[in-house]
């Protein structure tokens, strides 16, 4: 199961809540993004 963000309110949101209706459920917006993990960045010598 993914999870997206909405960009409007912040609020996580499942995959499976997103099926029916592509729109936040908390504030009606139909902007999401994948929260990506934090990347560690390395400098090469």
């Amino acid at each position: 199961m993914v999870t997206y963000k909405c960009f409007k309110c912040g609020k996580q949101i499942s995959s499976k809540n997103l099926e029916k209706r592509f729109a936040c459920p908390n504030c009606n917006s139909k902007v999401f993004y994948k929260p990506r993990k934090h990347i560690t960045k390395v400098k090469a010598e």
